[in-house]
């Protein structure tokens, strides 16, 4: 027998996933996630998700679970959750930008929030980080209005610009931008040696590094994307910079239980590439190039998250990222990040007082769509306590 689960799949930026209300899952911890990770066909030794909802990869095997807000200064209350695909694991350390675009549409839809038309503002309680983010979502005839000439590079055609303000992002997960206080730190990672790498905390944690640390250009995708043996040296590192942040006890423990936060992203100056599309990307179009890992896989575009977090590091004078900026870009707003689907270009609001940092809010525009709304089957086994 199988129980059936009210649900909606919903794509976010380049990202997509299964919408529950919090209302409609089991209210025990271990339960719920049995059941979510029985929807996307998780664990699956062969990591495919044959047997559920999940897409295979990192950025198809996210769940979102929404809630109105009992706090009047916020509309609904969003929980992230990054389903892991070979594992039986819901991961519920830090949270998506992509997925957080659809947020406000579903609770437009849904009747969460009260129509508005052109834009309807939703203020949303990200419970992962605990921050606020607003979501100007475009509507029309009382609900989402999903057409529109907006582009996004990694999604095919064109979409309404849901305009996302992430508020005071800084502190996600450590409570400070620096986390270590320093703009750039030294550290020792096994079999690599001492390296140069900047921490920050915005959105989620990011530990940065340059490209030429691991004897890249930093325009690489195919390379990063197959090569096993530099996966395993960023894995080096982010599982050590997990265990320096606090985010885990051991190197062995981030890579078992903490695949998605920190994330670790590889930055270096503007250069000429190809995306993978064919198109190519002038290095006049960017102001840094961008590659950021996914669950232990190279991401195909750029967690907006991590852009968030990457256009506030390159504000911040002496990190990683600001050393390799375009110069031109360091008074601007907006910083155009070239990554492997194409461009993104996150805006950052970034103050200083008395040496420092402020990251006031960050601003991006991303596209959503409702793809498909039901109810999701789940063996009846898997609800029991």
């Amino acid at each position: 027998m199988q129980k059936r689960i009210p649900a909606v799949l919903m794509r976010g930026g380049t990202s997509k996933g299964v919408f529950f209300h919090d209302r409609h899952l089991p209210r025990d911890q271990e339960v719920r996630d049995r059941v979510i990770l029985a929807a996307y066909g998780s664990p699956d030794p062969n990591r495919r998700q044959i047997d559920g909802l999940g897409g295979a990869v990192s950025v198809t095997s996210k769940t979102a679970i929404i809630s109105p807000s009992p706090d009047p200064a916020f509309d609904v209350v969003y929980n992230f959750g990054q389903v892991a695909i070979d594992r039986p694991m819901v991961e519920y350390k830090g949270n998506c930008g992509n997925i957080s675009a659809a947020v406000g549409p579903f609770a437009v839809d849904e009747g969460l929030v009260r129509a508005v038309e052109p834009i309807t503002r939703v203020r949303i309680k990200q419970l992962n980080t605990d921050k606020l983010i607003v979501a100007e979502v475009p509507v029309r005839d009382g609900g989402h209005d999903e057409e529109g000439d907006y582009a996004i590079d990694g999604v095919p055609g064109t979409g309404g610009r849901i305009t996302l303000h992430f508020m005071d992002p800084a502190g996600s997960m450590t409570g400070r931008l620096l986390p270590t206080g320093h703009p750039r730190d030294e550290i020792e990672v096994p079999g690599l040696g001492r390296i140069t790498v900047s921490f920050v905390d915005a959105a989620n944690p990011v530990v940065f590094v340059r490209a030429e640390t691991l004897g890249l250009k930093g325009t690489e995708i195919q390379e990063i994307d197959a090569g096993a043996a530099l996966r395993a040296k960023l894995e080096a590192i982010r599982s050590q910079a997990a265990v320096i942040l606090g985010l885990a006890e051991t190197p062995e423990e981030a890579t078992a239980r903490s695949q998605a936060v920190p994330k670790i992203a590889l930055v270096s100056p503007p250069r000429d590439y190809v995306d993978l599309g064919g198109r190519p990307i002038p290095s006049g179009q960017v102001d840094l190039v961008v590659r950021i890992m996914s669950m232990g896989t190279l991401h195909k575009a750029y967690a907006v998250t991590g852009a968030i977090c990457t256009a506030g590091a390159a504000k911040i004078e002496g990190s990683v990222v600001n050393q390799v900026l375009r110069e031109e870009a360091h008074d601007r707003v907006e910083i155009r990040l070239g990554h492997p689907g194409g461009r993104l270009t996150p805006g950052a609001v970034m103050s200083k007082k008395d040496g420092q940092f402020h990251y006031e809010k960050a601003i991006i525009g991303r596209t959503a769509r409702r793809l498909m709304e039901g109810h999701v089957l789940v063996p009846a086994r898997h609800f029991q306590t």
